[in-house]
Formats: C-alpha cells, structure tokens, sequence
C-alpha cells in the first residue's frame, strides 16, 4: 500500500492533475466527506488528509509514504526538528504558488524603521523564516507567534509587521495594509520517506516519473 499525505483545499485540487497523469483518482470529494483515509482507484495507493503543518511529520515518522508540502512548511518543520527532517524532496511540483512577505499598515515607513536600525515587532506564524530573513538584513526584531488573523496584528498595534504569504495581495489591500518586502517565492513540493523509497522504490520512483513528466514551468 502507497500512502499519499495532502492537505485540503487549493494543494488538493492542484495536486489531482499530477495524479491524473500517473493514472491514480481519488474516488471521493474530500469536501463532502468526513473520511480522512479516501481510496483511488489504485487498490494500493490511498490518500490521508492531514493538517498541511503535518504533512511533514506524517511523511518523516512513516504515517505515509510521500506527501505534498509548500516550502513555507517545510521550512518551518526542519527547523523545529533542528533541520534534521531526513525528508527526500525530489520534485518542486510548481503548484500553490503564492510568495513570502513583509507587510505593514500604510503609515508605517518600514524602510525609514530598518535604515535607523529600529527594533520592529514582526507577528507570524513563519517564525524560522522571519527569523533568518531579518538575521540576513541585520535588522532587530522582536517576533510574535500568532496562528491566525495575521491582519489584525499591524490593526490593533500589536506588531508594527507581519511575515506571511501572500497570493493576490487582496487580503491586505481589504485590511488596508501594503507589502512592503518580499521575501521568497513559495510552491509545493513532493517529499517523500526515506524509508519507504527504499522498500517501495519501484512503485514511488514511477510515481515521481509521472509527475515529474506533469509539472507545468
């Protein structure tokens, strides 16, 4: 059995194209179930939906054998197992791709705060890439750790910045706030156990092949 960790929601849905592609489908609607383990029309490939932070964790401990992550969390993960992960990563899937920033209210002179070397409250939930983001600059930051609502926090003066990704930018235009950094590109990537790739090599190395030959640039 094959098991494949995804995250609900827009990695799902760009992910079933790259599965089409190695002749796998998912044979039930993850939004209108409450199954967490759906089956595919391969009797040995299964897909589980986990938290998207988990996907990780699920892959590195052997809850599945590959999983689908974006580069913000995988970044924060190998941070928090001191940059350890031991997680194979052999296809950027070019999918999810959206971008790491700065943002700030509008009234705030963010380059003015950095030059006179400032110490700017920076709230995120990406505390590993702020963290070396800032670093990088030599700029002093005092960072807060919020899981949500990131908006508020430049609103209700508790940060002068937030750290987090940004798609289309409406968000923060509707929150009345400006990108004022960008800070990384970010897309999903296949990672897979390295234990598995091991046991199960010829039937995961098919699998990369096939979305490998799928990426769209």
């Amino acid at each position: 059995m094959l098991t494949l960790a995804l995250s609900k929601g827009r990695i799902f849905e760009e992910t079933l194209p790259l599965l089409a592609a190695a002749g796998i489908e998912v044979t039930e609607d993850p939004e209108k179930t409450r199954k967490l383990i759906l089956a595919t029309n391969q009797p040995d490939v299964r897909v589980v939906l986990v938290r998207a932070t988990d996907v990780p964790t699920y892959v590195q401990h052997g809850g599945a054998d590959l999983g689908v992550a974006g580069k913000d969390v995988l970044i924060e993960h190998a941070a928090s197992v001191d940059g350890t992960s031991g997680l194979y990563q052999p296809l950027d899937l070019q999918i999810a791709k959206c971008r790491m920033s700065v943002a700030t209210r509008a009234d705030f002179d963010y380059e003015a705060a950095v030059k006179q070397g400032s110490r700017i409250r920076v709230a995120t939930k990406y505390t590993a890439v702020a963290r070396q983001h800032f670093a990088d600059k030599g700029v002093h930051v005092d960072l807060i750790k919020l899981y949500g609502s990131m908006e508020l926090a430049p609103l209700t003066g508790l940060a002068d910045a937030i750290v987090d990704l940004v798609s289309t930018g409406s968000t923060l235009k509707a929150n009345k706030l400006v990108e004022v950094e960008r800070i990384m590109d970010i897309s999903s990537r296949l990672v897979v156990n390295q234990a598995a790739l091991k046991l199960k090599r010829e039937r995961i190395r098919k699998l990369i092949d096939a979305f490998a030959g799928a990426i769209r640039p």
